[in-house]
Parts: C-alpha cells; sequence; structure tokens
C-alpha cells in the first residue's frame, strides 16, 4: 500500500504558500492507519522498547496504538500547563516565538529505552525538545519514527545521530 495516497494536499493552510499535508484521510481508514501502524512497529521490533513517547497532539494519535504494537506503554509530551502532576519542561524555538512541552517527572524509569513518535518531521524543533526531555528524564532515546518527513526542511540534522525512521518523504 502507498499510504501517500491516503494524505492529501491542502493549499495555502494555514497561510498562503504553505502547503499542508492532511493524514486525517489515512487515519480515517483502518487498513492505511493499521499498514502505517505495522511498519513504524516493524522498524524497531528488534529493539527493547520500554515507552513510546507521542507528541502533542497527532503523535497521540499514532504513538499509543504504535506502543501497544510493540508491547510497550505509552507516555505523552504535551504543551505547557495541561499534565496535572509535577513535570520537566523543555522550551524551544519557533519559527514566530517559543514553545514548551512536558512530561510528568516519573513518566518512566531511569534507563527506560524510549521511541519517539509523531505524524511529521519538518524543522526538527519538537522532535529535538522530545530527545533533550527524555534525557532529562533518564530515558535512552532508541530512535525516532514519523508519518511523513519534509526533507526539504533538513529536520534530520537537528536529532544527532539518532536512528530516523520516516514512512514517507517528500523531498519539495
Amino acid at each position: 500500500m502507498d499510504l501517500r495516497d491516503h494524505i492529501l494536499d491542502v493549499p495555502d493552510y494555514p497561510k498562503p504558500g504553505i502547503v499542508f499535508k492532511d493524514i486525517t484521510p489515512l487515519l480515517g481508514q483502518a487498513d492505511a492507519l493499521g499498514v502505517a501502524i505495522e511498519r513504524m512497529a516493524a522498524a524497531f521490533r528488534g529493539e527493547r522498547i520500554d515507552v513510546v513517547v507521542g507528541m502533542e497532539s497527532r503523535g497521540f494519535l499514532l504513538g499509543a496504538p504504535l506502543a501497544m504494537a510493540l508491547g510497550a506503554g505509552f507516555v505523552p509530551a504535551r504543551k505547557a500547563g495541561k499534565l496535572p502532576r509535577e513535570t520537566r519542561s523543555k522550551t524551544y524555538a519557533l519559527e514566530y516565538g517559543e514553545a514548551t512541552l512536558e512530561m510528568h517527572a516519573d513518566a518512566f524509569g531511569h534507563g527506560a529505552r524510549v521511541l519517539i513518535c509523531d505524524d511529521v518531521l519538518a524543522t526538527g524543533g519538537t522532535a529535538a525538545a522530545t530527545i533533550s526531555l527524555c534525557h532529562a528524564l533518564g530515558g535512552e532515546v532508541a530512535g525516532l519514527t514519523f508519518l511523513l518527513e519534509l526533507e526539504y526542511l533538513n529536520g534530520r540534522a537537528a536529532l544527532g545521530e539518532h536512528t530516523v525512521v520516516s514512512l514517507v518523504r517528500y523531498s519539495s
């Protein structure tokens, strides 16, 4: 199955000149979603994965079923102020301003093997912040997986030497 067939281009969203990659058609088709989750899991099935960290918000939609497929727990990386207990946070730069991600301070134990999951790898800023946050909590990042990657934004450069798996890659 070519997952690209289930991702729609939406021109001029959220602003003129941007072509948004809409994954909701893929999410709405059980067969396409199942194939995506299976391919993400297959890339890391031989590894010990203790938890999958999904980045807010679409990383939740892929991360939870991915964790189930790998027999791992799921940990959300949320925007600031969304978690009810003690958290650790990481602030990072955006194109215009900054954002903060948080995880519960006790999200996983020291030495836990973590797989980071999100829908899109663009500039890599959110993923790099998540790597940093996982390290701050004592986790060992086993890799990162994305449904799609916008290669022309060179996000892999922000992720260091970590294993990165993207199912669909756009070069322009």
